[in-house]
């Protein structure tokens, strides 16, 4: 019998994040010598990449960091199962990808796709650490934000599971008071998830749809004709306080707009980027 213990298990799960009985076939074929079951996980692990591929990759986590202050960088890495996305090693993958992300530069998943890890291609270098977890893995989006301040706010949806929500909120001004009302801004996009940060932003084709249904409403519904423009710009104006930031009431005071809250520390917004996993 294999000379290794329940303790060597679950020391091998945690570092490849690989289910027990993968685990424990790895340990008798390798007479309980960890590394070497540890490497033969691997090599399993990379001949069922093509396997994995058809699979969805739904789970997963959001991590972010600010660079000097002034540069927000923020990776989507996905995986299949809860179980993985909480794991030591599923977690420094990621941290990993974070870390290429900031050093290439790169502002889309694109870009970072092209960038090398140790060397390697990112795709090849993510197979490889796939392999070990057993798990479809996928370095689904990147965000860069830079602005005189940049605040990033991650957020967890269960306190079991790495973040699952995370925010890049970029102000004009530095400051401590700059500071708090970025940061103020952060938390309040995480949980009320604007699309934009100003009317400006949103495409003029959405303003006209949006205007269109608003009108047929207001007509089905039978409202006069000689109110009908204040009814649709009114409608029109209740949409951009749903998507756009600066218009959305300040979830920690819903008197006040967020771009009064801005405006009261006496900076703008001018980037923004949020994601939540798997939407």
């Amino acid at each position: 019998m294999a000379n290794y213990t329940a303790a060597d298990i679950k020391a091998l799960r945690e570092r490849t994040g690989a289910g027990m009985m993968d685990v424990k076939k790895a340990l008798d074929e390798a007479n309980g010598d960890a590394d070497k079951a540890m490497e033969i996980i691997r090599v399993k692990g990379l001949k069922g990449a093509t396997k994995r591929e058809g699979r969805s990759a739904a789970e997963g986590l959001v991590t972010a960091k600010v660079v000097d202050g002034t540069v927000g960088v923020m990776v989507e890495v996905n995986c299949e199962t809860d179980f993985v996305a909480k794991s030591d090693k599923f977690i420094a993958l990621a941290e990993k990808v974070l870390d290429v992300a900031i050093a290439s530069g790169a502002a889309d998943a694109e870009a970072l796709q092209a960038a090398e890890v140790d060397g390697k291609p990112m795709p090849e270098f993510v197979i490889e650490e796939a392999a070990a977890l057993g798990e479809k893995v996928v370095v689904r989006r990147v965000a860069r934000v830079e602005g005189a301040l940049v605040d990033a706010y991650l957020h967890r949806t269960s306190k079991d599971l790495p973040a699952q929500v995370g925010v890049l909120v970029a102000v004009d001004k530095a400051g401590d008071e700059a500071g708090t009302a970025a940061h103020d801004v952060a938390v309040h996009s995480a949980a009320m998830a604007p699309t934009y940060v100003t009317r400006d932003e949103v495409p003029a084709e959405t303003v006209e749809n949006e205007r269109r249904v608003a009108e047929e409403t207001a007509k089905a519904e039978g409202k006069p004709e000689a109110a009908m423009t204040k009814i649709v710009e009114g409608r029109l104006t209740g949409y951009f306080k749903e998507v756009v930031l600066v218009d959305q009431a300040f979830a920690k005071d819903t008197k006040k707009s967020v771009g009064k809250v801005l405006e009261e520390a006496g900076v703008a917004a001018t980037g923004y980027a949020r994601f939540r996993v798997g939407s």
